[in-house]
């Protein structure tokens, strides 16, 4: 019998209207985005369902698609689905959490909403990312070790898909080089500063200031940190993992391998978009994928489960 992973994507796939058919027709999915509401002093329903511009602005943004996850994810479980293994990327790693009862949907929302402060507060002035598309990985590598100034991998999304970050000249220097050496496409993303480098390890601190007060529940689903691209088995690495993952490479790529080499077969991908159902293509195509975005798609998880 193969493993089901709940998987939740990160920043880049809000949205404005995003989760608003479940707040509407489920109950416990509108007590999400209320308590949300409550643990993050600001309006999460109004934030996600009404047109504004601060849904994109990483302070606002990582509460918004927390909520939606999470929201969804307790539409998931109404069904009587529960993963065998979680993970996400970057911001879904906190959506994991929840699935797996590692933290209170309380606690999750809170340290989010601080966690997107600080990462928004320690944006430095002059920082970038940058997505290097169809270069072998580790020629991406080599040649950002070998660029003058700060500039690293911040994601390894999926093959053929890697995201550089760190000061603009760096990654526009790396760019350079890695078009050079092959690259099929460098194509900079519009985000507000270099997140996933050591640029951002300030706000790591901050957010490990903002932990202390936080309980960390026994490990009952295993997860994968986005660090490690490993299980974390004991609950006092929870914490630290967390600090490291806002300056540190998310192995998202390395996590899924990981995971079906464990067994995986299955993976629900819960929340806006399809970011993550589109890196499993390139992964694996051996194991069946679906998300869950809206209402409707629901239905679509009985089927996917009994194949």
């Amino acid at each position: 019998m193969g493993k089901t992973v709940f998987m939740f994507p990160g920043q880049g796939a809000q949205y404005v209207g995003m989760g608003h058919d479940f707040y509407e027709q489920i109950p416990v999915c509108r007590e999400m985005f209320e308590l949300a509401g409550r643990a993050s002093g600001l309006d999460v329903a109004a934030l996600c369902f009404e047109e504004n511009e601060q849904i994109n602005i990483t302070e606002y943004t990582q509460i918004a698609m927390l909520a939606t996850e999470v929201a969804i994810l307790k539409a998931v479980e109404e069904k009587g689905i529960r993963p065998d293994i979680t993970g996400g990327l970057s911001l879904g790693e906190y959506g994991a959490l929840a699935a797996g009862g590692v933290m209170s949907e309380e606690d999750v929302f809170r340290i989010v909403r601080k966690r997107g402060i600080y990462m928004q507060e320690a944006v430095p002035s002059g920082g970038a990312m940058t997505a290097v598309l169809g270069l072998d990985t580790e020629m991406i590598e080599t040649i950002c070790a070998e660029t003058a100034g700060t500039v690293s991998i911040a994601n390894y999304n999926c093959p053929g898909q890697i995201v550089i970050t760190g000061e603009e000249s760096a990654v526009q220097a790396a760019a350079e080089k890695l078009t050079a050496a092959g690259a099929k496409r460098c194509v900079p993303l519009k985000v507000s500063g270099p997140f996933h480098s050591a640029m951002l390890a300030g706000a790591g601190e901050k957010l490990a200031k903002e932990l202390e007060s936080v309980e960390i529940h026994d490990i009952a689903v295993p997860y994968i940190a986005n660090v490690t691209a490993d299980y974390v088995t004991d609950k006092s690495e929870v914490k630290p993992l967390l600090q490291k993952q806002v300056s540190s490479s998310v192995r998202w790529q390395q996590s899924v391998e990981r995971m079906i080499a464990d067994g995986a077969d299955t993976f629900i991908e819960i929340g806006p978009g399809k970011t993550l159902s589109g890196f499993m293509r390139k992964i694996s195509r051996d194991v069946k994928v679906c998300n869950v975005e809206k209402v409707e798609d629901l239905e679509k998880l009985d089927s996917v489960l009994s194949i």
